[in-house]
């Protein structure tokens, strides 16, 4: 009597490198099949699996697709000095978002970026701390000590490129999202749209 044989596949292999060095791409990892189906037996289930993946190790100075596909992260502008008078109770501390290295030494980095919005989901009108979020206005935010990240070389994430939309995701107020386009360069903390910006990257 002849035997049915199913299919038996090894276990998944390591995932392979990202097969972009900048923006977006695929990982895939395979498995091979150890014993063929046979005989009416069951066959091999996909020997390939793929998932998505970011790069920017890559990019060059003048390359934009990374920053492009970046979501930033924002709180309004009145929690800027919250960590200052209370470290304890601050919000991006609680979220686990604040720079391990412990930016404070970084401040002189810190710097504003204006955008203008083009797109606000109604969420964002009915909370008062987004208020400012609106078609067509024109927004500043901060990107403080406490969000520069040291792999995108003391950068908020979410800046934007100059001419490009980007998306925007406002914390701590569920489903107020939208895009906007970014204005001018980065500008340096003593200018007027730092004084008192509308927001914070986070």
């Amino acid at each position: 009597m002849i035997s049915v044989l199913d299919c038996v596949v090894s276990s998944w292999g390591d995932w392979s490198e990202c097969d972009t060095a900048c923006g977006s791409g695929s990982m895939v990892r395979s498995r091979t099949v150890l014993q063929a189906a046979a005989h009416g037996g069951r066959h091999c289930p996909s020997l390939v699996q793929r998932r998505a993946c970011q790069a920017h190790h890559g990019c060059t100075e003048d390359s934009d697709v990374p920053l492009r596909e970046e979501t930033a992260m924002i709180l309004p502008g009145v929690l800027s000095m919250s960590r200052h008078s209370n470290d304890t109770v601050d919000i991006r501390k609680n979220l686990r978002l604040r720079n391990p290295d412990d930016p404070e030494s970084n401040s002189h980095r810190e710097y504003c970026v204006q955008f203008e919005v083009l797109k606000v989901s109604k969420a964002c009108h009915t909370d008062s701390d987004y208020k400012a979020l609106r078609e067509g206005n024109t927004i500043c935010v901060m990107c403080e000590a406490a969000a520069l990240k040291r792999d995108l070389k003391w950068r908020c994430s979410g800046h934007g490129v100059s001419g490009h939309s980007t998306r925007f995701y406002a914390l701590v107020a569920p489903h107020c999202h939208g895009k906007w386009i970014r204005g001018k360069d980065n500008l340096d903390k003593r200018s007027d749209c730092c004084t008192k910006p509308d927001f914070i990257f986070v």
